[in-house]
């Protein structure tokens, strides 16, 4: 939270970005560390002390351009869809078995967050982004409203 990091769904760990707040030009760079945002059509989730340097924290979100600046290709590795994530791990193993018979592979990843353990259910190991789309969209057609697009490092 007082390093200048970030996390997004499927740029790799260890991309350096410049991220511009657009309604006040200020800017920042920041490490990504981490996966999220999970929210809506955010795209991106900043460090408390990222946020403090272009004047975010107030309003809590806003309006930004993220810029590539350097680290490991965004082209490069392998892309699922995380469908759900659960702080009991046989919901997951429930949600990972129901949907094991039409999608693979299926599996649970635990993730210790601050607030504590949860278990990520994600689908599928694609090559691209855009082939991960398309399994999203899969995925939404069989009912699954909570689909996000993320990269499998993690």
């Amino acid at each position: 939270m007082y390093q200048f990091t970030a996390a997004h769904r499927t740029l790799p760990f260890g991309a350096v970005l410049r991220v511009t707040n657009l309604s006040n030009g200020k800017q920042t760079e920041v490490r990504i560390n981490d996966r999220g945002p999970f929210v809506g059509n955010r795209i991106i989730d900043l460090s408390l002390s990222a946020a403090r340097a272009i004047d975010m924290v107030g309003p809590g979100t806003a309006q930004v351009r993220i810029e590539m600046l350097g680290g490991p290709s965004p082209t490069v590795g392998a892309f699922g869809v995380q469908v759900g994530a659960f702080l009991v791990k046989e919901n997951a193993d429930a949600l990972r078995d129901r949907l094991a018979a039409q999608f693979s592979p299926v599996i649970v990843v635990p993730y210790d967050s601050p607030n504590g353990p949860y278990f990520r259910v994600r689908v599928g190991r694609v090559a691209t982004e855009a082939a991960a789309g398309d399994l999203a969209s899969q995925l939404r057609a069989a009912g699954q409203s909570y689909t996000f697009v993320v990269r499998l490092d993690n």
